[in-house]
């Protein structure tokens, strides 16, 4: 297969699973969206986040979105918090993944197999830049709060669909 087959399937299959996450309810508006002056100044204190479930993570992970649409081509923002155990089987971005840990610790690695021996540990005030399309997974100990910020659309696809909450 061609690079160029290679690319425009994996963006078939980008553009279907983005699809499916919306679809499957785990895109919600917030009034942090709301917040936006007239000027276009956005101010949040943590205790105004609004925290839901996330289907494409499953139980013990919770979304707070802050700014922008996944499914759009414009700047987006969202905190992850992870209850303690949690774990973030491999898994692709069709875009850059950018992550900043808020809370507690992140073991962090890539690759398309899951081996908590290959994360590298990421406490409070680490970042993480993962490239569109490289495998990632990782986990955390104790509750942690991560915020991604980047461009959409975006979206996850696991290396194992068997992983994926939203298709169980």
């Amino acid at each position: 297969m061609t690079t160029q087959k290679i690319y425009v399937t994996f963006l078939m299959t980008a553009r279907k699973l983005i699809l499916v996450f919306f679809l499957s309810g785990a895109f919600f508006v917030t009034q942090a969206q709301d917040m936006h002056d007239s000027d276009g100044h956005f101010m949040l204190t943590p205790d105004e986040l609004d925290w839901n479930p996330v289907a494409s993570m499953g139980e013990g992970a919770q979304i707070a979105f802050i700014e922008g649409e996944l499914s759009n081509e414009e700047p987006f923002t969202f905190r992850l918090k992870l209850e303690a155990g949690y774990e973030i089987l491999p898994h692709i971005h069709p875009e850059y993944e950018r992550v900043t840990v808020l809370e507690g610790t992140l073991y962090f690695a890539h690759g398309d197999t899951f081996d908590r021996s290959e994360t590298q540990e990421l406490p409070q005030g680490s970042i993480a830049i993962m490239p569109p399309g490289d495998p990632m997974f990782g986990f955390v100990e104790e509750r942690t709060i991560i915020q991604l910020h980047g461009n959409g659309p975006w979206g996850i696809e696991y290396i194992n669909p068997e992983d994926d909450p939203r298709l169980n």
